[in-house]
């Protein structure tokens, strides 16, 4: 499916990311890794509702490079959304190797979250029927 009911569906589970990232302030409850995966899925799940929304089908992949390309070849600004990328190892690897855990900067949870809620606003301006269902 890969119309705007794609990408409401998209959206509405991209806000329930950036409604746990809200909740996981506390690095000393929610590790970085926990909270990194979140971020990148919603960036995720928002790529994949922007390119969903005129009908176009979008890959079944985990990066947010391949995505904001996708994106970005379709006339979309995106070099503001490019510090996302720096979550794609959230994705799934980096979570499951403690050599890399322990070597990995600590993450800019303000930051990331500011970032996580810009891109949100943008996505959903393209949905209005989304903020007025």
């Amino acid at each position: 499916m890969s119309d705007v009911k794609q990408a409401r569906t998209l959206f509405g589970a991209a806000t329930r990311d950036l409604s746990a990232i809200c909740g996981m302030f506390d690095s000393e409850v929610f590790a970085d890794e926990i909270f990194g995966f979140h971020v990148q899925q919603a960036a995720e799940k928002l790529c994949k509702a922007w390119i969903a929304l005129p009908g176009k089908e979008y890959p079944f992949i985990h990066d947010l490079e391949r995505l904001l390309e996708i994106l970005d070849n379709s006339g979309i600004a995106v070099t503001p959304l490019l510090p996302l990328t720096e979550y794609n190892p959230y994705a799934g690897w980096m979570r499951y190797d403690d050599r890399v855990i322990s070597a990995a900067q600590s993450i800019d949870r303000k930051d990331a979250l500011r970032r996580i809620e810009e891109f949100h606003q943008q996505v959903l301006n393209q949905l209005p029927e989304v903020a007025n269902p």
